[in-house]
């Protein structure tokens, strides 16, 4: 792209010249003329004023052939011209594929619990305590993670695929023969997984923001994020099929290391950012680190959205790794309890391609969010007796209606906290979010354990207990959201990234 600037007796031309189309050139030129050279420095006063007060300028102070990606800011008789990029996609793939192997590793064990218990000696607590050790990794690991993601995703990136790489064949170096495993090789490796995960799990808002327009931010943070529990659907219904008896386990810790390394290697090579700002709220100066912290947390808005946020993902992180111990016990088999995890993560899926896209172009996403949560907790409390019925119908609608209202939150949720912290680091707020959930996930887990039923029950080892107990606490935790915008804090909800458009539209 060139830009030509020559003086006429009129004032000042200058001309953006796209080049010949490659795959990153912009859809066209643009061209500003200034009157005369009085007229010019009020209108280069107004620009700056403009962009001084709100880093973005309205729909009628583009150009008509303009979209928020090819903004000019005329400066000194200059324009600069926002774009996006088509690379955009190969990051937002590659980090879409590091979601899916993290938790495709959180949840190896897990749909086996019995057969990887035999294989590595142990009780099927001890397998339990996996995936705790999963959760509680990322809690420790995040304030690092808010340090390395205010100085760049990639090296975020690079940080997160050697994790995962390193974690899964640490297991595998204790899982290579099929005679039995070393349970202190699986446990390490499950914590260098779960190292990785806030790496790649609290980057989408902030990836969203950078490479991407308001237009398409949700459906991207949607896109990466519920790519988490995509994994965590393919390792319920894969991994039962790759093992049948307990010697299998080694070939299954193979083949997701294998799988793990080949969608890791290529994060090494991704853009660390695009060559010109997509929008002007992309450029927008962002606070640093600790100031965003500390505003942060005089936010009662935040707490109230982190909160609910935090307690409805740790109850279907329990929820995920503990369905197989949940169905087992009234006559159900390993396949259909892993079923039964695929149905609530598939149909959850589906559900946010839906939504997804239709909420970024509405932007409703309080009053999503107030519709989605009750629903959710209802479903809790309805699903204490789902097992009970011995059929595949009840469970099994109860979990995709779950599934539905936990993943059209997830995107809606971090994307609103995005917006009512704007000009907070969006890796900030997420990053947070994602720690609170994963923090509650491990204490559910744990919590589960004492809530079994004894040998003597009907059935015997049954989890009625601890269905009641996540249903009290989706209850406990719907009203935290449900009074945001009241008691004359309306004012407190708007959506900051998009307030300045508004107002000059």
């Amino acid at each position: 792209m060139a830009s030509a600037t020559k003086e006429t007796g009129e004032g000042i031309e200058t001309t953006t010249m796209a080049a010949s189309p490659t795959d990153d050139t912009p859809r066209s030129g643009v061209f500003h003329k200034l009157s005369n050279s009085a007229s010019s420095t009020e209108a280069l006063r107004f620009w700056r004023s403009k962009k001084d007060s709100s880093q973005e300028f309205s729909l009628q102070e583009r150009d008509t052939i303009s979209s928020d990606e090819r903004n000019p800011d005329v400066e000194n008789g200059t324009s600069t011209e926002y774009r996006t990029y088509k690379r955009r996609w190969f990051g937002l793939v590659q980090l879409t594929l590091m979601n899916i192997m993290v938790s495709w590793g959180w949840l190896t064990y897990a749909p086996v619990v019995d057969d990887s218990a035999a294989y590595y000696n142990v009780s099927s607590s001890a397998i339990n305590w996996l995936s705790t050790a999963f959760f509680l990794s990322f809690v420790a690991i995040f304030p690092v993670t808010l340090w390395v993601l205010s100085r760049g995703f990639k090296f975020g990136f690079i940080c997160a695929a050697v994790l995962l790489i390193v974690g899964n064949w640490i297991r595998y170096a204790g899982s290579s023969k099929s005679s039995g495993g070393i349970y202190a090789c699986a446990m390490v490796g499950e914590i260098f997984i779960g190292f990785a995960q806030p790496f790649v799990l609290a980057t989408p808002a902030k990836y969203s923001d950078l490479w991407f327009t308001h237009r398409g931010r949700v459906a991207a943070t949607a896109l990466a994020s519920l790519a988490n529990p995509l994994g965590a659907a393919l390792g319920q219904l894969i991994n039962p099929l790759w093992v049948n008896s307990s010697k299998d386990v080694s070939q299954m810790v193979l083949y997701v290391a294998i799988i793990s390394t080949a969608c890791s290697v290529t994060a090494f090579f991704i853009p660390s950012k695009p060559p010109t700002p997509v929008g002007a709220s992309s450029e927008t100066p962002k606070m640093p680190l600790f100031p965003s912290i500390r505003t942060a947390i005089r936010s009662l808005e935040l707490w109230l959205v982190f909160g609910t946020f935090s307690v409805y993902v740790g109850l279907f992180n329990a929820v995920s790794s503990l369905l197989n111990q949940i169905l087992v016990p009234y006559g159900f088999t390993d396949d259909q309890a892993g079923i039964g995890g695929a149905v609530l993560i598939v149909v959850g899926l589906v559900t946010a391609a839906i939504t997804s896209p239709i909420l970024d172009r509405t932007k409703h996403f309080l009053l999503a969010i107030k519709i989605i949560i009750p629903i959710v907790a209802a479903c809790f409390i309805i699903f204490i007796w789902m097992p009970q019925t011995r059929g595949l119908a009840g469970p099994y609608v109860i979990l995709a209606i779950i599934g539905a209202g936990c993943f059209a939150l997830v995107p809606i949720a971090v994307e609103f906290l995005a917006d009512l912290s704007h000009p907070i680091s969006p890796e900030v707020t997420s990053t947070a979010a994602w720690a609170g959930g994963q923090f509650f996930g491990a204490i559910f887990v744990i919590v589960s354990d004492p809530l079994v039923a004894g040998s003597d029950a009907d059935p015997p080892k049954n989890m009625k207990k601890f269905l009641i107990f996540q249903a009290v606490l989706a209850v406990a935790a719907a009203p935290l959201v449900l009074v945001l915008g009241w008691f004359g804090r309306k004012d407190k909800v708007i959506l900051r990234r998009l307030q300045p458009r508004q107002e000059e539209t």
